[in-house]
Parts: structure tokens; C-alpha cells; sequence
């Protein structure tokens, strides 16, 4: 069904010119957004156009999966200035970035506190630059620790303890693995980024103009070699993104998983013995005693500079991220609204979002990536650096210092 409904949205988006909203059809709107695997978004896109009352239909122009490619994609036409690109979904990393080389419009201040309004505080911040909304969060997100209720009867709390249990537990011959991304790509950034946040620090100043690495970030170099060698690493860890660990849990070989919740709905679809079993606990630290500091992340709806359709657009983004379409996403796909109520919403959590109380107190603790213009650099050179995780050392931290201090001021090869 999801498929059929996708078809008959893109079929909407690609039969040719572009209606004006003035007798001659709805205008033809095209909204670039990652291949969301349970069909919500296409499903919010056909509902939107249908509930416009003839003003708009959506069209979608799917991107990759991974963050990369997706960002790779988006450059390249926004750089020739293609004027398709009516909606875009951008990562929240992006948001400086795409502002600052004047790719996306911001929003009149009227419109972004009606368009926000209700939303939680840290995910309108992503979609700030200057002090101004550039981007409306579509979902946010956070990753949780997921493990086996069948071999793990209490989560562990820190990191230490979380590769004492897989150590256990690989000795006894059980599943064993603690599944966590470790390409090199975005997601190893964020992994980064999230030990070195757990640890009490940060990469970069609060305006994003030095570099901060210090002791907490030699910890976080520390933890990720530990767990690399270590039994709990996956022989396929260097190669892993989400989804690879996704896979991997689900085929039972894991007891452990540093994820989105995303993969909550996958496994009840793919595995429901397994995910019967699944429980879930805040991300571990590496401050006994002290709160972790999972990365926040998600997705934001801009309205690219070069659209002849600023107004749709902006009326398509409304609906897009109104209540009941974060609803479907979060419950279909996983993903966690930006909607603040929701998470104390009986009926949301029933209906099969039961880990709402998590997900909300790991998005109070959660920490940001570094803000600033250059950060697809700044990004690039982490995981460049620290890859592969068996290779993570408190030498190459050295080095990394020293990269991004380039990255920072445009200077040196982008790996």
C-alpha cells in the first residue's frame, strides 16, 4: 500500500510543468526528502496535497538514505540553482551551513512562532541560524541503548559497564555484540560527539570558532578503542551504519544497540519473538553518576531560495509537520516528534510509542553537534581521523586538533 500511495504521489510531482493556482491546477510542489522506509512521509505527502483544497500537490524526489549522499545531492542543485526545489529536508547540521551560503529562505518571525509553536525548545534551535528560522523541525531524534531482556535483566549505566556485561556474557557463549556505527561517515561523528558530550565536553566553543578538545575527549578516543578491542565489537563494526546494526540486532547475535528508534517498529515487523524482548535505557555515560549526553538530531523542512512557490511551500511545510503526520512518522517510522505534548500523550504512548518517557528525557540531556558553517568539514575530518575505531588513539587526537583547525578557517584537503 505504501508503495502504491508513493507512486501516485510522484506521479503527482512529474507530469510536467507547474500549475500557477490561478485556473490552471494546483501548484506542483517538489519536496526532497531521504526514502523514509515505512512510507509515512510519502503518506503525508498525498494527505497534504489531498487536504490543500486544490492549491498544491506534493511531489517526491527521494535522496539516499545516509546523510551524506543526501547533503551531496542538495548542494549540487541548489549550487546551479535549480528551481525544483520547493521543500527540502535538511539534517539538522545543516542548517548554518545552507543559511549562511543563502540556499534557503528564513521565515518571517509571525509565521516561525506560528509554525513552532508547541514544539520542543531544542529542536527549534536547529533550525536557527542568526537568530532566525530557517528550517521547521519535521521530527527530531536521539539515540537510546537497546538491549535483551532475556540476557541482560538490568541495563548497564556506563560505558564500562555496558562492555563488562558483553564480556560476561560473550564468555558464557550467548549474544554478545554491542551494535554502534563506526564507518566512516556522519554516524561516527556522532558517536564521537556523543562521548565526548558524556564525558563533559565538547568540540568546538560555544560560537563555533576554536577548537575544544581536551580530557574528555582523550576519554571518549579511550572508549571507543576499548570497545574495539574488545569481544562486545562486532567484526563488521568499521563498516557499520544504522541500518547494519539494525540488521545485525534483529538477527539475534547482539545484546546490545546504540541506535534511533527506528528500529523499534522494524524489528515488531521483522522479528516479533526478538522485539518482545527489547528494552530500553538512556544512552551510557562515561561519568558514573553523571547524565549522558546523546547527540540530537533529526530533520528540518526549508523552503529552497530558488522556488517560484515561497507561499505553497510554506502552507505545504505547515501540514507536512502538523500533529497527526508526526504522529504516523513516529509510530510508522519511528521517529520522534517535535510536538512537546506528545510525549505525555496517554494514547500516543499506547498506541505504540511506548518508550515516549526515554526518548523525552534523553532529548533534555542531549547534546548538539558543533555549530557552525563549516561543519561538513569539521565532520569529515572526525571521522577521517579516528577511522578505523581499532585505530582510535590519543595520537591521532593530536592530529585531529589540528584538522579541524584548519577545517574551521577553509584551510587544508577535506578527506
Amino acid at each position: 500500500m505504501g508503495a502504491l500511495v508513493l507512486a501516485a504521489v510522484l506521479a503527482l510531482g512529474a507530469c510536467g510543468g507547474s500549475g500557477d493556482g490561478a485556473g490552471r491546477g494546483p501548484v506542483r510542489l517538489t519536496w526532497y526528502v531521504y526514502n523514509e522506509s515505512s512510507g509515512s512521509f510519502a503518506k503525508a505527502a498525498a494527505d497534504c496535497s489531498a487536504a490543500s483544497n486544490g492549491r498544491y500537490t506534493i511531489g517526491v524526489n527521494m535522496l539516499p538514505n545516509d546523510s551524506d549522499g543526501q547533503r551531496q545531492q542538495l548542494v549540487r542543485r541548489l549550487a546551479a540553482e535549480d528551481s525544483s526545489m520547493d521543500i527540502l529536508a535538511l539534517d539538522v547540521t545543516w542548517t548554518a551551513e545552507f543559511a549562511e551560503a543563502g540556499w534557503i529562505v528564513p521565515f518571517p518571525a509571525a509565521e516561525a512562532r506560528r509554525l513552532t509553536d508547541g514544539m520542543l525548545p531544542a529542536a527549534v534551535r536547529t533550525g536557527t541560524w542568526e537568530n532566525q528560522l530557517h528550517a521547521v523541525p519535521l521530527n527530531t531524534n536521539v539515540q537510546l541503548l537497546w538491549y535483551r531482556k532475556d540476557l541482560v535483566p538490568r541495563p548497564p549505566r556506563t560505558w564500562d559497564e555496558m562492555l563488562a556485561d558483553a564480556r560476561r556474557l560473550a564468555e558464557q557463549g550467548r549474544p554478545h555484540y554491542v551494535e554502534v556505527q563506526g564507518a566512516q561517515y556522519e554516524g561516527y561523528t556522532v558517536l564521537f560527539n556523543s562521548l565526548v558530550a558524556s564525558a563533559g565536553g565538547r568540540i568546538l566553543n560555544e560560537d563555533g570558532t576554536q577548537v575544544v578538545l581536551g580530557t574528555p575527549a582523550q576519554r571518549a578516543v579511550e572508549a571507543i578503542r576499548a570497545l574495539a578491542h574488545s569481544p562486545a565489537a562486532d567484526p563488521s563494526w568499521s563498516n557499520q551504519r544504522e541500518d547494519d546494526n539494525r540488521l545485525a540486532f534483529e538477527t539475534g547475535s547482539a545484546a546490545f544497540q546504540l541506535n534511533y528508534p527506528f528500529i523499534y517498529p522494524s524489528a515488531r515487523q521483522n522479528n516479533p519473538r526478538l522485539a518482545e524482548q527489547i528494552g530500553w535505557a538512556q544512552w551510557p555515560t562515561l561519568v558514573p553518576g553523571q547524565p549522558s549526553h546523546s547527540t540530537i538530531g533529526g530533520y528540518n523542512l526549508a523552503i529552497g531560495a530558488y522556488s517560484p512557490h515561497r507561499a505553497e511551500a510554506a502552507a505545504a511545510i505547515e501540514c507536512l509537520t502538523g500533529r497527526d503526520n508526526q504522529i504516523r512518522d513516529a509510530i510508522d517510522g519511528g521517529l520522534p516528534p517535535t510536538i512537546e505534548d506528545l510525549y505525555t500523550d496517554q494514547e500516543f504512548i499506547d498506541g505504540g510509542y511506548p518508550f515516549a518517557s526515554a526518548i523525552y528525557t534523553a532529548l533534555q540531556n542531549a547534546s548538539v553537534r558543533p555549530r557552525t558553517p563549516a561543519y561538513q568539514s569539521v565532520s569529515l575530518q572526525i571521522a577521517h581521523t579516528l577511522s578505523p575505531p581499532s585505530s582510535a588513539s590519543l595520537g591521532r587526537l593530536g592530529q585531529l586538533r589540528g584538522a579541524i583547525a584548519d577545517a574551521l578557517e577553509s584551510k587544508g584537503l577535506v578527506p
